[in-house]
């Protein structure tokens, strides 16, 4: 399985590739759901390789860290999955 990040960059930096529609999925603690957003809505801060940033409804912004990402979609088809930890499996 290709490592987050890669995928990340190379959603980010290959303009084939990137130029499809794509959500990422993360596992929001607070809700034990996972969450599904738009790429677009991303927001990559300077020098940081671990987070990303986004608005989320009710206008906050929200950091979240690559681990937490547990699905990535492109145009609607599941491309990529981290396997579910036990405590997840729980929810």
């Amino acid at each position: 399985m290709m490592p987050i990040q890669d995928l990340m960059n190379r959603i980010r930096w290959d303009g084939g590739f990137g130029a499809s529609t794509f959500e990422i999925g993360y596992l929001d603690h607070l809700k034990g759901a996972i969450i599904r957003i738009p790429f677009r809505r991303i927001h990559w801060g300077r020098g940081n390789r671990f987070s990303f940033d986004f608005e989320d409804e009710e206008g906050e912004t929200r950091s979240i860290p690559l681990h937490r990402i547990r699905e990535v979609y492109r145009d609607g088809a599941l491309i990529w999955s981290r396997p579910h930890q036990q405590s997840e499996k729980a929810r």
